[in-house]
């Protein structure tokens, strides 16, 4: 992991054509170093949603250029073949619901999307135990999701968007269930997780409890990004 991190030059993003046409994206920038958590806000409709899904690979930019890591993936067309390969090996999801698949206990869930990309059952199985016990949910590892509680079963959701080591995370209002002290305690582990494993990571979010924490937050509005100092608060 590592390398450049995030890196978003002039991207756009069109939907339809002629009269009917809504530039969602008009001219991103964006780059959010490995080890870094970055917040991005903004009004609804204002083009979060669509950010997200191009830089995931779900949704075609109209232009630009982006990198995930030292990989160029988009440049006024996508430069990965296998897209699916893409969002499986280099981007971590975490999203505002867990998502958990009920009839797989806690180490099962971690560990099957390394298992999806090739790796054997005992190696994804340590790379998920490894995970659960640096988020101190070790202890669950053998439970079933409906057996957690809300706060349990987000950390194993970081577990797995972590377990690929991909080099960014996109976190979609991770914390917006949640109440104060257990948002704070999401983002701190966020955070851990950046620098202990250098990966970057954006949260997307309209939760005003978590953002004082961020150093730096992109505010986009109307499809544009404007970049701003954060305080960067510490938790408590």
């Amino acid at each position: 992991m590592g390398g450049k991190g995030i890196r978003i030059e002039g991207l756009k993003k069109r939907y339809g054509k002629g009269d009917t046409a809504v530039d969602a994206l008009k001219d991103v920038d964006m780059h959010v170093a490995p080890g870094e958590v970055v917040g991005l806000i903004g009004p609804s409709g204002s083009g979060k949603s669509t950010l997200i899904k191009c830089l995931g690979a779900v949704v075609d930019p109209t232009a630009g250029r982006m990198w995930l890591g030292d990989e160029q993936i988009y440049n006024e067309g996508w430069k990965v073949r296998d897209l699916s390969a893409l969002r499986r090996d280099k981007i971590g999801f975490v999203f505002q619901s867990p998502y958990l698949i009920p009839f797989l206990d806690v180490t099962d869930n971690v560990a099957l999307l390394p298992m999806l990309a090739g790796v054997g059952n005992h190696e994804a199985r340590a790379r998920a135990l490894e995970l659960l016990t640096a988020l101190d949910v070790q202890h669950r590892a053998r439970a079933m999701p409906s057996q957690l509680s809300g706060g349990e079963q987000q950390r194993v959701a970081i577990a797995r968007g972590l377990v690929n080591r991909p080099p960014v995370i996109l976190a979609d209002e991770p914390t917006a269930p949640l109440d104060s002290e257990r948002a704070l305690i999401v983002i701190h582990i966020l955070n851990d997780m950046a620098r202990k494993f250098q990966t970057a990571i954006i949260v997307v979010t309209h939760d005003e409890k978590i953002i004082p924490t961020f150093k730096r937050i992109y505010h986009i509005r109307d499809g544009v990004t404007q970049e701003e100092a954060g305080e960067g608060r510490e938790f408590q």
